[in-house]
């Protein structure tokens, strides 16, 4: 594992949260994850939530994980998976592995990368052509909810929240990479996220096959 990020308070908010996660949402995680195979790159693994709920037909994960105290967590997490994960402290900005994936798993990432139409390229760069990237996303509300989140988002929310940007349309940032979109569905998550986050998306994101 090289150098990661170096973020305590919300290391700390993260490792309490994932530990209270609702099973609503380990449900969606393991739809998430539901028919992957083969060699799986999972962007942001935190506590290493996922490690467990990975089908069997899954030969190997290579998570990256920057924050050395989640990464630390996720190491953890890994010795008990049942299927071979290997952890990188990399961030996704830094990482090339040189060989390609049948899969990426982003739960609960794309909104804290700095730039997310270059690592939207990037993932799409790092799947086998008919390769799919599994998304579990808080996305953009919209009316009031919206302005709320561009105000959290110019405000303290990123600062606090390990650079987690609220009112991001991370569908249309995976449809300008080249992904084709599919199978998606929203949700209103209650109670356990704060107000700034309840929208979620979860779907399927597929590289052409002649890509």
């Amino acid at each position: 594992m090289t150098e990661g990020v170096d973020n305590p308070f919300f290391a700390r908010v993260w490792t309490a949260m994932s530990a209270r996660e609702p099973e609503s949402l380990r449900r969606l995680r393991r739809e998430n994850l539901a028919g992957l195979t083969g060699r799986v790159l999972e962007v942001g693994a935190g506590t290493g939530t996922n490690f467990a709920l990975y089908p069997a037909t899954v030969t190997e994960v290579v998570a990256v994980e920057p924050e050395r105290r989640l990464a630390a967590l996720a190491a953890r997490a890994a010795a008990d998976a049942a299927v071979p994960v290997t952890l990188t402290a990399d961030t996704v900005e830094r990482f090339d592995d040189g060989e390609p994936f049948d899969a990426v798993v982003c739960s609960l990432v794309l909104c804290s990368v700095e730039d997310p139409d270059a690592v939207a390229a990037q993932l799409y760069s790092a799947l086998r052509p008919g390769g799919e990237l599994r998304y579990l996303e808080h996305v953009a509300g919209t009316g009031a909810r919206a302005r709320l989140q561009r105000v959290a988002d110019a405000t303290v929310w990123p600062r606090l929240a390990g650079n987690c940007h609220t009112h991001r349309h991370t569908e249309q940032t995976l449809r300008a990479a080249g992904f084709r979109v599919q199978g998606r569905r929203e949700w209103t998550m209650p109670r356990w996220v704060p107000l700034p986050v309840a929208e979620f998306a979860i779907g399927r994101a597929v590289k052409p096959a002649g890509s």
